[in-house]
């Protein structure tokens, strides 16, 4: 009989994000995931003045937005909006080439601003992707949440609206980097709405009532909207830099369609309707009755453990390692040896999976197999901030503690550590 797995998610918790943005997680889970606005001033503070004039401008900063724009980076990393309406790409891009290749798509900064001046908004966009301090920061609210997570930034010239009075399918923090935006929160138009409900008949997105937040948001302020709820924004006098932190909640219709799903595998569920069905629907009804009833019988079977954890391993399979500064660790490998210092990457994930005598390690977009006997020294190299190599000398020899800790090193889940000052 083979022996069940077991697994154990080494993810590296996360919180510190979402805690900046909100404070007491635990409390805001409880109060307002999903169900209530909240409003936190002050969030992007890193030290305790009540002043915040810097914000969140270490996640991204305003001077940071104008050196991108500078180097000529191509759509769709950015876009310019203009009274809730996209501006087509051709009116602030130019050609040029990379190597021997040409592109059309290559933003002309001049234009950007000039568009800029003129009332657009300028969006960068999928920042979680290539800007470094976000990517960290979207990872540690991944590993809370266990959603993904991506960021968009959005910078508004002064006396200007975005989109009006709309809803999103998916769950926001704002965070304001810069200047003042000035806020409506509504209840929510479309509970749990769907993508397609994005856009709702006329008048569906009027809002009846006070706004249950209405605020200006200065920098250093969070502001969560679930998905659903109706929300509108304007700048001031001054102009806005805010970033939009997006969560694409996974919902129970999609995984208690993956349990129905696996009645597809049924020569029953196959079966094609019998002809003449539409010309008798009453016999037809009788007879979905009977199928509806085959398929209770069969969900009473469906191993819902496996699917739970099916649905589990999709989620960690999609968070691929963060790999800055991996040239410098692997050129260094050689001179990994007992003295070097070795810590887990920040954001680096890692799930456990135990199979008789071979254990997996489930590392983001990748899977590393290794002998059983291997748990104690990976567990002890993923539970301390800080290990030497020779610290498992009581587990593993010599050459199989330096092989292990090195190809942990080239898979980004472990780093060394830099040797401190002299006199430090």
């Amino acid at each position: 009989m083979p022996t069940a797995p077991t697994a154990s998610s080494s993810s590296s918790g996360g919180g510190g994000a979402v805690e900046r943005c909100v404070g007491d997680a635990a409390a805001f889970v409880r109060d307002h995931w999903a169900t209530a606005p909240l409003l936190r001033r002050g969030a992007g503070c890193r030290s305790a003045s009540q002043a915040c004039p810097d914000g969140f401008d270490d996640l991204l900063s305003l001077d940071g937005v104008d050196r991108f724009l500078s180097t000529s980076p191509r759509t769709p990393a950015f876009r310019l909006v203009k009274d809730g309406q996209p501006l087509p790409p051709a009116s602030y891009t130019k050609s040029g080439r990379i190597g021997s290749q040409p592109l059309a798509d290559l933003a002309d900064a001049g234009k950007v601003y000039d568009h800029f001046h003129a009332g657009a908004t300028i969006v960068l966009q999928g920042l979680h992707r290539w800007w470094p301090p976000l990517t960290a920061f979207c990872r540690d609210l991944e590993l809370f949440l266990t959603h993904p997570v991506q960021v968009n930034a959005y910078l508004t010239p002064p006396a200007s609206r975005g989109l009006g009075v709309h809803h999103d399918t998916h769950d926001v923090f704002v965070l304001q980097v810069h200047g003042r935006k000035l806020w409506q929160v509504w209840d929510a138009a479309v509970p749990f709405p769907l993508p397609h409900q994005r856009k709702l008949p006329p008048g569906a997105e009027a809002p009846a009532g006070p706004p249950l937040v209405d605020a200006e948001l200065a920098p250093g302020d969070c502001l969560y909207v679930p998905r659903g709820f109706r929300h509108a924004a304007r700048t001031a006098e001054t102009a806005s830099l805010h970033l939009t932190v997006g969560i694409s909640t996974r919902n129970w219709n999609e995984v208690l369609r993956e349990v129905v799903e696996l009645a597809t595998e049924e020569a029953w569920f196959r079966e094609g309707l019998p002809v003449g069905f539409a010309d008798d629907p009453a016999a037809l009804a009788a007879s979905l009755a009977e199928r509806v009833a085959e398929l209770r019988r069969f969900l009473d079977k469906v191993d819902l453990d496996r699917v739970a954890e099916g649905a589990a391993r999709r989620f960690w399979a999609g968070r691929a390692p963060l790999l800055g500064g991996q040239l410098q660790q692997l050129l260094a490998l050689d001179e990994l040896d007992d003295a070097t210092v070795v810590r887990r990457r920040q954001g680096a994930v890692c799930r456990l999976e135990v199979r008789g005598d071979r254990l997996t390690l489930l590392l983001g977009d990748r899977e590393l197999a290794m002998p059983a006997r291997l748990e104690p020294a990976v567990r002890t190299l993923l539970a301390a901030d800080g290990v030497t190599v020779g610290d498992l000398a009581g587990l593993l020899d010599a050459p199989s503690r330096l092989v292990l800790v090195r190809r942990l090193v080239r898979e980004g889940l472990l780093e060394g550590m830099p040797e401190p000052a002299d006199g430090a």
